[in-house]
């Protein structure tokens, strides 16, 4: 259930928005809703599910066609970073069905299509400039650890578990694509479904993205520790299981979203959107 709001603001487009404090009973509601979404419209979350899964295939075999193994685990973990842009038809599937407007093919691709070029796009581009620096970072780790030796991935797997270079190695690199992570999660939690529902600029979409997360800093860990769990299982199914768990993720954080920023309305300004 959603507490009493954190903070409103007026944003430079003169909309009015509350954020308001989370518990963890919120995520399992999103996460029912999100399932009941998906459930509504299998084929359209199938497509967009599909086309992540299918994407996340290529930088694997790319990967092992170019002889780079090292790159397999941060290039994989870094995919997972486009996620939120990729769910932009869920998030618009889900908004239909809150406003009780038709969901179709047409609807739903058509209004994706016609954000691709407007903020939307520019908060993709911080991301994808951010996911360089990831792998960026990822090749100097692995030249400082291992210089110009390329082992393979069984002989780097083995270095992991049984070496002080290769542990410290996991750890460090860990350590810092977790901050990685966490940090586009703040900017894009929020801000890509908030730009798929509403007329701001994405500067206000990232700023009011990073104040959900500050406001609600136990919640949101939790959510993105979920997702990145959630993302896990679907890479160890060999990426099948982002056809469902990908999709599924997106209806519900569009629910999050929902619940966490108010304001559309005096109604939503003081409670959460109806379940």
């Amino acid at each position: 259930m959603v507490d009493d709001e954190a903070a409103a603001t007026v944003t430079g487009s003169g909309e009015h928005v509350v954020i308001r404090k989370l518990t963890t009973d919120d995520l399992v509601t999103s996460l029912g809703l999100g399932l009941r979404d998906f459930k509504s419209a299998p084929r359209i979350g199938l497509l967009f599910g599909g086309v992540y899964a299918v994407g996340g295939m290529v930088v694997v075999a790319l990967i092992v066609a170019l002889g780079m193994p090292y790159l397999g685990y941060p290039l994989t973990m870094g995919f997972a970073l486009i996620a939120p842009f990729i769910c932009a038809g869920t998030y618009e599937v889900s908004r239909r069905r809150e406003r009780g407007a038709p969901v179709t093919w047409d609807t739903v691709v058509g209004a994706v299509w016609r954000r691709r070029g407007k903020d939307l796009g520019w908060l993709a581009l911080v991301t994808a400039f951010t996911l360089i620096i990831w792998v960026d970072f990822a090749v100097f780790l692995f030249l400082l650890f291992y210089g110009l030796h390329i082992p393979s991935i069984p002989e780097l797997v083995v270095s992991i578990f049984t070496t002080t270079q290769g542990f410290a190695f996991a750890v460090i690199g860990n350590l810092a694509g977790a901050v990685i992570a966490f940090f586009v999660f703040s900017i894009t939690v929020v801000s890509v479904p908030m730009l798929t529902d509403r007329d701001v600029d994405f500067i206000t979409a990232m700023t009011t993205s990073v104040r959900c997360v500050i406001a609600n800093p136990f919640v949101m860990m939790v959510w993105a520790a979920l997702i990145g769990f959630l993302l896990g299982l679907s890479i160890l199914s060999g990426l099948i299981g982002l056809f469902v768990i990908l999709p599924v993720l997106g209806h519900a954080s569009w629910h999050l979203y929902r619940r966490v920023v108010g304001g559309l309305d005096p109604a939503l300004a003081t409670s959460p959107p109806s379940s």
